[in-house]
């Protein structure tokens, strides 16, 4: 069963006059697309408009974006000038991304770099990883470390270096890893909530 954030339930890491920060959850999406979902920004926006009780238009700048089954961090722009230090901030990679990440087969090494070059699917939505450059694929690199592990999986934690659609789930796939839950990109069943277990610290 998924618990869908609202503006009543919002769970707000931080905020202050320029940005607020969110935890994701499973099933949120975070801009609005062709389903017609009520997105996240659109909540933070009527959360923002119920608090501070702003008259009209409340200005919300998207930064970045996590896939719809995964989970974590979002940062959010509250002023134009915010949205543009932090837009430059992840376009100079001055802004660290780390991931969790939970899989059933153990990777190759306890920690290693990966590099690949990915290639996107428009028509089924992915991106398949291969090792040589191809045309039309973009470079995209990881580096991962086991911080964890059971009888049955490993908590592996990520941090890229590029920003390539579906890079984290495509790369770990292609070395007999999907994450738990990805149905999409090889793994055997799907989670009760339909997510997958990918979270951004």
């Amino acid at each position: 069963m998924k618990f869908l954030s609202n503006k009543d339930n919002l769970q707000i890491l931080h905020e202050d006059n320029h940005i607020i920060v969110i935890n994701k959850r499973v099933g949120d999406i975070v801009q609005g697309d062709k389903t017609g979902d009520k997105s996240l920004a659109e909540i933070v926006k009527e959360y923002i408009k119920v608090k501070y009780n702003k008259p009209g238009e409340v200005f919300l700048g998207v930064v970045h974006r996590l896939d719809r089954p995964t989970s974590g961090v979002i940062v959010f722009a509250k002023t134009s000038k915010a949205l543009t230090r932090l837009n430059e901030s992840f376009k100079n990679r001055e802004t660290q991304k780390t991931y969790w990440a939970i899989v059933k087969n153990p990777p190759p090494k306890n920690a290693d770099i990966l590099i690949h070059y990915l290639k996107r699917n428009p028509k089924n939505n992915t991106s398949k990883a291969y090792i040589k450059e191809i045309p039309e694929s973009k470079k995209a690199v990881l580096e991962y470390k086991i911080i964890k592990n059971s009888d049955y999986y490993y908590v592996l934690e990520i941090i890229i270096h590029t920003g390539r659609h579906h890079q984290i789930r495509a790369q770990l796939a292609a070395i007999g890893c999907p994450i738990k839950g990805d149905l999409k990109y090889g793994f055997d069943r799907s989670n009760p909530d339909g997510g997958i277990c990918l979270h951004s610290k």
